[in-house]
């Protein structure tokens, strides 16, 4: 039965945090339909380093940024909106990079149906399972997400909320961020993917010409606490 995740689950290093999302699902309630999605690839963000938006300072719109580990940070990206997550420490998060849709007893083939009508291709074709969240903004518009809905907020039971299906990687990739200026700390390792959706993700970290030790490594996932059945946990 999928566990909702509390907000102490998140209270913990960005990296590691955004290790042990990998193989969560995000749910987003819309219409009475759950429109579900797997995590496979996430980054790691800090204040103190250049390739954060915290580490610009303090604004309204980053106060997110600074909350307690457990909120939302959204903000427009590439002509759309994309999913962050405040860790442990002021300025600290993970970004979701990528997903990749989840059918269960909460969502069924219908919420599929609805992800795919939220996320056509540039024909207004279907897009197949496998590219519709293959990237922070399409995640984002087949799950219906909005800076304006849910930047600054907590996550909410019955709207918005992160389960545990039990679904864990058997092994990582671990690699440079995306889209990180020249000079911004473009070369840390922050970003985490689950080796089985590596072909799916945003930038396939084993494609050819990559090679192990050097563009990536393999990482084993930490054995991680189960989190409080219910409720939003402290």
């Amino acid at each position: 039965m999928p566990i909702m995740l509390p907000d102490s689950f998140f209270d913990r290093d960005a990296q590691l945090l955004a290790r042990e999302l990998l193989g969560k699902v995000i749910r987003h309630r819309v219409d009475g339909l759950w429109l579900s999605a797997r995590i496979i690839e996430t980054e790691a963000y800090y204040c103190a380093e250049k390739g954060s938006h915290a580490s610009l300072g303090y604004t309204e719109k980053r106060k997110a940024l600074f909350m307690d580990g457990g909120h939302i940070y959204m903000y427009y990206a590439r002509g759309g909106d994309s999913l962050n997550f405040s860790a442990h420490g002021p300025g600290n998060a993970v970004l979701i990079k990528s997903a990749h849709p989840w059918l269960d007893e909460l969502s069924g083939p219908a919420s599929l149906s609805r992800m795919q009508l939220n996320n056509p291709d540039a024909q207004g074709n279907s897009r197949p399972e496998q590219k519709l969240c293959a990237g922070q903004t399409l995640l984002c518009k087949a799950l219906g997400l909005k800076v304006r809905e849910w930047d600054a907020k907590c996550f909410d039971p019955e709207r918005l909320r992160v389960d545990d299906v039990g679904a864990k990687p058997a092994r990582i990739i671990q690699t440079t961020r995306l889209g990180i200026p020249h000079g911004r700390d473009e070369h840390l390792m922050y970003r985490f993917v689950d080796a089985e959706y590596a072909p799916y993700c945003t930038r396939n970290p084993l494609r050819r010409g990559q090679v192990e030790g050097r563009d990536y490594v393999i990482v084993e996932p930490l054995p991680s606490p189960q989190p409080s059945p219910g409720g939003r946990g402290g």
